[in-house]
């Protein structure tokens, strides 16, 4: 329901006003202050009844602790979990990493399992990874109609970022690819180039050239573009990843695996 739910933990009294009465309200302030959030209180009574220096307790600990984070909704807050989690109790970050995507990545595959995220958690997968193609041709249009202003510095940032198998859109693709060509010779006259197009291409630029993409700041607009393709390709090597670690690998495989998939996850959740 969105709330923000917090355990207040008291020892000495039966409730508040007991514990106010006894210790005053300055104290019983204190303990408000410190109240955990239910991930960390579910942690800490795990954490009771296990013995972290045993490898088998260490092995379910991380499991469960997996199991709790991934039902999480919001990625920033799961990296803090997940941050202040492994500090605490000395955990690999990476392995718990690896443990809540592959719960993540189980539930989105639609697998049963009777500890599988909440639908939301899936909710989110499916918002991060699927878009339409309507969207991306429509991405794609904006970048050639960025292209057509004919500045070769804006090409330049471009090119660099963005191959012309990027492309998903076969008259798109072709559009692009003469266009790199052109201006890597040094031509940028626009009105030269459409003239060596086909007509197929010729008709889809008018189209992109009639079409208003409400650009107001074009590097902010390159800028969105480029990250949305770099949004992309880390979320595709995420579930490359993920399918590789159901394999079974040697262990340094898969921690080098691991690895990369953490970095992966911190990536994703600082672009905005």
């Amino acid at each position: 329901m969105g709330c923000d739910i917090r355990i207040l933990q008291m020892e000495g009294a039966k409730d508040p006003d007991e514990y106010i009465i006894k210790y005053g309200n300055s104290r019983f302030k204190a303990l408000v202050d410190k109240a955990l959030s239910i991930i960390e209180f579910k942690v800490k009574l795990l954490k009771q009844n296990l013995n972290l220096e045993n490898i088998n307790d260490k092995i379910k600990f991380l499991n469960e602790i997996a199991k709790l984070i991934s039902k999480v909704d919001n990625t920033m807050e799961r990296e803090v979990y997940i941050e202040k989690i492994a500090k605490q109790y000395d955990i690999s970050k990476e392995a718990i990493y690896a443990e809540v995507n592959k719960l993540l990545y189980k539930e989105a595959r639609g697998e049963k399992n009777l500890d599988k995220p909440k639908p939301i958690a899936v909710h989110h997968i499916k918002q991060e990874t699927n878009e339409t193609p309507q969207a991306i041709k429509k991405r794609e249009n904006t970048i050639i109609s960025i292209l057509l202003s004919g500045d070769i510095t804006i090409f330049q940032t471009i090119k660099q970022n963005i191959k012309i198998e990027d492309f998903k859109d076969i008259t798109n693709q072709k559009i692009l690819k003469k266009l790199y060509e052109e201006f890597e010779k040094g031509n940028s006259n626009i009105n030269s180039i459409i003239d060596i197009l086909e007509e197929e291409e010729q008709n889809h630029i008018t189209e992109i050239m009639a079409d208003d993409y409400e650009i107001q700041d074009v590097e902010k607009a390159i800028d969105d573009i480029l990250k949305s393709y770099e949004k992309d390709k880390l979320v595709n090597r995420k579930y490359e990843i993920l399918e590789l670690l159901e394999n079974n690998l040697e262990a340094n495989q898969k921690q080098e695996l691991e690895k990369e998939l953490s970095s992966i996850i911190i990536q994703l959740a600082k672009i905005k």
